[in-house]
């Protein structure tokens, strides 16, 4: 049995442990606030600009002429996962949970024949990845001297992927983030975002215009037009899982600080009632002890 100074000791290790875990727990929902609201305003927009790029889409023929970010290079062996992860940790499942994504879709492809490559932002999961897929990190992007990730970033990495692109280093990319859904659930979410996978679903104003018989032309032509906003569209693709990544990091530390404090409270009430029972059977021993005594003489 522990002597009641380590229970003691134990006792004051697990309370400054608890102070520091509802401090994070504080300031990550103060962050969290910011966080959501940001990932909540681009998500309009860029469904928006998905629609327009679909109603474009749907006026022009796919060809060797088209662009490549929307033709693709016509094979698909070389695939290449982008995985977006945070650079701090405590906060719970967040990062092995879209490691994990991208573990499975990595083996589900080399298991059909196709070489996989990972290109990854931020630091965490990367040492998972390195040693479960040694060799198959082609690039990355480094986070940890940006304090908040914004669209600065993602025009960043889409240039740079772009550029392997290009230089023909894959074929097709996915990329794997975490959707905030709220400070208990964040979704693991796959999407392709090379070539750009244009929806047919053209935007709701065009649509109706379409509806009532109007002729829409543009200017330039729709080719000239698509080609413009393919990159800003995988700009805006990179920024919104960037912020999304944000408010699922600040949701899923409150959530796990949360759990944290709440353990560390039962574990101080188990080790106070130890130490308790240890001192009142400390404090019976010792009046034996001094009765015993007593009546010896």
């Amino acid at each position: 049995m522990a002597s009641l100074k380590e229970l003691k000791g134990r006792i004051n290790s697990v309370k400054s442990t608890q102070k520091i875990t509802k401090a994070k727990q504080m300031v990550a929902a103060s962050k969290l606030r910011k966080a959501q609201a940001n990932a909540e305003a681009a998500r309009p927009y860029a469904t928006r600009l998905a629609a327009v790029m679909g109603s474009l889409a749907s006026k022009v023929t796919v060809s060797e002429s088209s662009p490549k970010l929307l033709a693709g290079t016509g094979r698909d062996a070389v695939h290449l996962l982008v995985v977006a992860n945070s650079d701090k940790g405590l906060c719970g499942g967040f990062n092995s949970n879209i490691v994990k994504a991208a573990r499975l879709k990595a083996r589900s492809l080399e298991a059909e024949g196709r070489k996989v490559l990972f290109y990854l932002i931020g630091k965490k999961g990367r040492a998972v990845i390195r040693r479960e897929f040694p060799g198959q990190i082609l690039a990355g992007f480094d986070t940890s001297t940006v304090r908040e990730a914004g669209y600065a970033e993602a025009e960043q990495i889409a240039r740079e992927l772009l550029d392997l692109y290009a230089a023909g280093k894959f074929d097709i990319a996915h990329l794997f983030y975490s959707r905030f859904r709220n400070s208990l659930i964040q979704e693991p979410t796959e999407q392709q975002i090379i070539p750009v996978p244009v929806l047919n679903a053209p935007a709701p104003k065009v649509a109706a215009i379409e509806t009532a018989g109007a002729a829409i032309e543009y200017e330039p032509d729709e080719e000239e037009v698509l080609a413009a906003l393919l990159p800003r569209y995988l700009n805006t693709q990179l920024f919104g899982a960037l912020l999304e990544n944000s408010a699922s990091e600040q949701g899923a530390s409150m959530t796990a600080m949360d759990n944290a404090t709440r353990n560390a409270g039962d574990l101080i009430q188990r080790l106070t009632i130890q130490y308790n029972r240890s001192r009142q059977a400390a404090i019976t021993t010792e009046l034996i002890e001094i009765i015993a005594g007593a009546e010896a003489l």
